[in-house]
């Protein structure tokens, strides 16, 4: 019961520093005054980079906290602006990338290596990752304008949350997202790869979390947690990379030409700061713990931000 109850009293800590971080009632009250096209700051850019790189990685949706962030801090959702910022909210990925190849460059040279031929288990790896990678990828190139224009809101968020979270926890119960045992890192098939990536296609729906729905599919696998989360990670580096090296292309420009390039590589440099220890933490704490709280997380603040929407505080 003590133990239960420390896990919720963490996850209330957390929810209260997500909200105040990236707004306090000063901040609400002053964020509201901003006009809808305004620049973005130094200050917003450096929130986005930490809420980014804490939660890039994490099972709780970056571009969820990324879209309800927004949010609070009044910044552009729509016209020439809005676009922009949708494109910042994605090129900073760029620092959560950097943050999982450095954490992971060894893993990263016997891809590389698999990919020249001078090493079966990387080619293996690589392959295994390709094919994950080509569902989502398809999916988000063909629905990419109706995403944007239908689920980047603060109800699909809330209901991604929400639904995802009581799916840990209901998962977590039957203890089929147990730390231990299962397969390692060499055993996932083409098969394997392939469910995992359809399960990534869910993520497109802002809410739901890329690490959350390729960890979970993995291990009901019958992967082990390291090796799920290994994948996870190396996955969310090519996805990751593919999406923000696409968006720069099609739209980089209208970011740069509303915010410049200071603010948003100061955005990236935070996020790549907060998605190294993030990162580090998430593994060690997956070494001795299943998702749950990761679950009661989710619902918590989808809750929380629900009573923001209802009273129309953001």
């Amino acid at each position: 019961m003590r133990r239960r109850w420390a896990r919720l009293s963490g996850v209330g800590l957390v929810l209260v520093a997500f909200l105040f971080m990236v707004g306090s009632p000063a901040a609400f009250a002053a964020t509201a005054r901003k006009s809808a096209a305004a620049s973005l700051s130094a200050a917003d850019a450096a929130a986005l980079g930490v809420v980014e790189g804490l939660t890039e990685y994490l099972p709780v949706s970056s571009t969820g906290h990324l879209v309800i962030t927004s949010r609070i801090l009044d910044l552009p959702t729509s016209g020439n602006a809005g676009d922009a910022m949708k494109s910042y909210e994605i090129a900073i990925q760029f620092g959560a990338i950097l943050a999982v190849l450095v954490l992971y460059r060894r893993r990263m040279q016997t891809m590389v290596e698999g990919l020249v031929g001078r090493s079966a288990e990387g080619r293996k790896l690589l392959f295994a990752v390709a094919i994950a990678f080509v569902p989502a990828a398809i999916v988000g190139v063909i629905g990419d304008k109706v995403i944007k224009d239908v689920l980047f809101g603060a109800w699909p968020v809330v209901v991604a949350w929400f639904v995802g979270g009581a799916a840990v926890i209901a998962l977590s119960r039957t203890g089929r997202l147990s730390p231990k045992g299962g397969r390692t890192l060499d055993s996932i098939t083409t098969r394997d790869a392939a469910i995992i990536g359809t399960a990534q296609v869910l993520s497109l729906w802002p809410g739901t979390s890329r690490s959350l729905v390729t960890i979970v599919a993995a291990l009901l696998l019958g992967v082990s947690m390291w090796a799920a989360v290994e994948f996870s990670f190396l996955l969310g580096f090519v996805t990751l990379t593919a999406a923000t090296g696409y968006e720069m292309l099609s739209s980089g420009k209208t970011m740069l030409d509303n915010f410049g390039l200071g603010v948003p590589l100061l955005g990236l440099v935070v996020a790549f700061v907060a998605a190294f220890f993030s990162i580090r933490w998430m593994v060690s704490y997956l070494n001795r713990h299943d998702l749950s709280v990761f679950g009661w997380y989710r619902v918590g603040i989808a809750a929380a931000v629900l009573v923001l929407v209802a009273t129309n505080a953001i």
